[in-house]
């Protein structure tokens, strides 16, 4: 055997190969011919290239990227895994030869419409891919907005609109143990939440060879299997821990004779790095950008001429990789060898970017929980707002050590709720998707992977409640709105997409939204500060209001605003709405909006269950739109009894490749819940592959 590919009933690529480093170049090659078009917009996204062919709505972030020196901050870190971890890098470079391989016969129609040939990845491309994919995990932009509603509406304003609120949506995940499931085994499950794009963000995926046979969700464009994987021992999963490792400076810099220069908290003016990059626009002029680097991080925001109260302003970015020149790729070999929980564990060890919760399980009965990740000792002030750059008290002092947990009645459950990470965060997502799994999981003493599926799909919205709460002391409805006020008040609170009770609530909530929003109490947030266009959708009001709609109107005063009249309002202009359509139902308006690099406007939406607060968490924006960007990316079950028993699904379909059978045949079954099986017998996928 040199190498071997074959594809089970659903496309999904199974490799095998002698070595790890044949089965990385492998697994490159096959990468590239399923999804070369994607591979290609990550790499020019991570280098701050993709206006160049996707036109000027890509500008914003291509400045971004420019500025944030990801692609060198990539180039470092390979640099670096070459002088502390030579194994690694020649496994991540046999990755990149297989790409470019694959690419060099690529023949998506993609590049064929916007005049685009597959380039040349470079050994440090995949890290790249990396950070472009999770630099905006942490959410720093949304410290720009705590800035904002502290300075206008009061330092109360940060926790009514931020912290443990809905505005932050992730994953979830749960470890079910042995002593819980019908096998005796650990069951792990779960669903990471970001936005879906098409093609998907995880690539199913087998790799094998002579070390280990492990079956998972990879990223594309990144060699192994980083973030949910089954070893055939031991299994692992991750939920985004919400954690806070990403710093914004307000800096003074001036320009001198001899180029910029930023002070710093010693009380001195120092040089700071600089050169200029000419991003090229499709269909627009040629941007240039001022790419400067002080001595906290990449200016990602203003320069010497921007003003402050007079001063010179601008916004410099700390993240870790920056500074350590370690992403964490030293991590990614162990965990395809892990056998035990103990190797998950050590290997989590080296992990740097996202920081993450991680839960395992293995086949001796070992059981894990704990916290991955970087995350820097600072002053708290630093996690909250922007902090000044010229002030001392404000520098790096070292790095937390990652929380760990246990099990509570035999399971742990995950969904970006204040957990293990908390003393590591700021905002974390409200407890209901959590407190709904535990809930579910107390049902039944004894779980198998088969049950896990019902689980994945609830659309119970507990978040409904504090609007609900208020309907009863309504007074002065007429006979439509109070109609409409009974019926809520008798609805059993699930987002199903054939719900008429949820598609009025769901208005309902969007009529008060606006409502709140255009109050004249908001009126200072309702126009974005100038900042970068990457950044608005964490400036603007509306959203802020719709995610934060449950302390809105729990808060016991709310900058005096009359709640009850707004809601009066909202249900009047509700009961009016649906007079005329009575048999409109939640999934109408509640459909799927994937992101695609290239639109395809004939594309027809489905309709969705769920929402933002569900376990099946389908995000809408309330107020704004009813169409679901992010939701479930994935579902995987893992059964560490039988390995051949877990199951997997993800929105579209293994092929990145438009018109082909597997472009899309996941479809139905993520819509509908069902998951299909993850095949492990070679001889089952040597005969559906013949017959493929």
């Amino acid at each position: 055997m040199t190498t071997e590919i074959y594809r089970d009933a659903w496309g999904v690529p199974h490799l095998r190969a002698r070595s790890a480093l044949e089965l990385a170049r492998l697994q490159g090659l096959v990468t590239a011919r399923d999804r070369a078009w994607q591979l290609e917009v990550e790499r020019h996204r991570a280098r701050g290239a993709s206006a160049a062919f996707l036109g000027p709505d890509a500008l914003p972030w291509d400045v971004f990227a420019r500025r944030a020196r990801l692609d060198d901050t990539a180039s470092r870190c390979f640099a670096a895994l070459e002088r502390q971890d030579p194994e690694t890098a020649d496994w991540v470079r046999a990755y990149v030869d297989g790409v470019n391989e694959g690419l060099a016969a690529a023949d998506a129609p993609e590049f064929t419409s916007v005049g685009l040939a597959p380039g040349r990845w470079e050994p440090w491309t995949p890290l790249a891919v990396w950070l472009a994919t999770h630099i905006l995990f942490a959410g720093f932009p949304a410290k720009l907005w705590r800035e904002e509603a502290a300075r206008h509406l009061g330092p109360e304003a940060v926790g009514l609109f931020a912290a443990d609120g809905p505005g932050s949506s992730g994953s979830n995940g749960w470890l079910v143990g042995g002593d819980r499931t019908v096998t005796g085994r650990a069951v792990i499950a779960g669903d990471p939440h970001r936005f879906v794009e098409d093609p998907g963000v995880y690539q199913q995926i087998r790799l094998a060879c002579d070390e280990f046979d492990v079956v998972g969700l990879a990223v594309p464009g990144v060699p192994g299997i980083a973030h949910f994987g089954h070893t055939g021992t031991v299994a692992w999963a991750i939920t985004n821990a919400m954690a806070d490792y990403q710093d914004l400076y307000r800096e003074r810099l001036r320009r001198t004779g001899a180029g910029v220069e930023a002070l710093g908290p010693d009380g001195l003016w120092r040089r700071v790095a600089r050169h200029t990059e000419t991003v090229r626009v499709a269909g627009g002029e040629s941007v240039e950008v001022e790419v400067l680097e002080t001595d906290r991080g990449p200016v990602i925001a203003g320069g010497p001429e921007g003003l402050d109260d007079g001063a010179p302003l601008a916004l410099t970015l700390r993240y870790p990789p920056r500074v350590t020149v370690d992403l964490g790729f030293q991590a990614l070999l162990p965990l395809l060898r892990a056998r035990r929980v103990d190797d998950v564990d050590r290997a989590f060890d080296l992990w740097a970017e996202p920081v993450n919760v991680v839960q395992a399980a293995d086949a001796e009965g070992g059981v894990l929980h704990r916290v991955a990740g970087r995350v820097p000792l600072r002053a708290r002030a630093n996690g909250t707002r922007l902090v000044p750059a010229w002030e001392p008290g404000h520098e790096w002092t070292g790095w937390h050590e990652t929380p760990r947990a246990g099990l509570t009645d035999g399971v742990a459950v995950m969904a970006n709720q204040r957990g293990p990470a908390a003393e590591l965060g700021v905002e974390f997502a409200a407890p209901h998707r959590a407190d709904r799994i535990r809930a579910l999981l107390a049902q039944r003493r004894r779980w198998s992977a088969s049950d896990m599926p019902a689980l994945h799909t609830d659309t119970y919205l507990a978040s409904a409640a504090p609007l609900l709460d208020r309907l009863p002391a309504l007074e002065g409805l007429t006979g439509p709105a109070a109609a409409l006020r009974e019926r809520l008040l008798r609805w059993d609170r699930r987002m199903d997409a054939g719900s008429g009770d949820a598609a009025r609530f769901a208005a309902l909530r969007s009529a008060l939204v606006r409502r709140l929003a255009a109050h004249p109490a908001f009126a200072p947030l309702a126009v974005p500060p100038a900042y970068p266009e990457v950044f608005l959708p964490w400036l603007a009001l509306l959203p802020r209001v719709g995610f934060a709609l449950e302390h809105l109107l729990r808060a016991k005063e709310l900058y005096g605003i009359d709640r009850q009249r707004l809601l009066r309002e909202a249900v009047e202009e509700v009961a009016e709405a649906f007079a005329g359509q009575p048999a409109a139902r939640w999934g109408d308006t509640h459909r799927l909006a994937p992101w695609r690099a290239l639109p395809d406007p004939s594309d027809e939406a489905p309709a969705l269950d769920g929402d933002h607060d569900c376990v099946l968490c389908t995000s809408a924006v309330p107020g704004w739109t009813d169409l679901a960007a992010r939701g479930p990316a994935a579902r995987y079950v893992w059964d560490l009894a039988r390995r051949e028993d877990s199951l997997w699904v993800v929105p579209f379909g293994a092929s990145g490749l438009p018109g082909h059978p597997h472009h899309h045949d996941q479809l139905p079954l993520w819509l509908k819940g069902e998951l299909a099986p993850v095949v492990t017998d070679w001889a089952r996928l040597k005969k559906e592959s013949d017959h493929g």
